[in-house]
């Protein structure tokens, strides 16, 4: 028949273990010789709870608030370069134009060149002509 579990913490015997004495599994206090969790008071819980609740709370304001700052921003953003726009636009589409070119040469700048070595189709194109040239 096996043993009842114990569920009230047990002390430590101070003159050690015996051969064959099941080990217990749970938290060993040495300074209080004593085996198991102590209880925690349920206030605590519900103090850590509410606290960590306002946290949240006080986060989602802050995020909230910094996404309305950058709606904010982007919309006086918007609203400057319409306005600028509509006073030069001949001035802003040469500004645009220029943007785009310089975009435009940088990409063709970075971009690898397309005839570095033999394509795989071209030396498909050389086999088939040998091929041909032998029949």
């Amino acid at each position: 028949m096996p043993r009842r579990k114990n569920t009230v913490g047990t002390t430590l015997d101070t003159e050690g273990a015996k051969i064959g004495e099941p080990v217990p599994k749970a938290i060993i206090d040495i300074n209080t010789a004593s085996v198991g969790v102590p209880r925690q008071a349920e206030d605590d819980l519900r103090t850590e709870l509410s606290a960590l609740r306002q946290q949240v709370d006080r986060l989602q304001q802050q995020v909230i608030s910094a996404g309305r700052s950058a709606k904010a921003g982007a919309e006086e953003a918007a609203r400057q370069t319409g306005a600028l726009v509509k006073h030069y636009p001949l001035s802003s589409f040469a500004l645009m134009a220029a943007v785009a070119g310089l975009l435009a040469l940088a990409s063709r700048q970075l971009s690898s060149p397309r005839h570095r070595g033999p394509s795989a189709l071209r030396e498909l194109r050389d086999l088939y002509e040998r091929m041909r040239g032998r029949i």
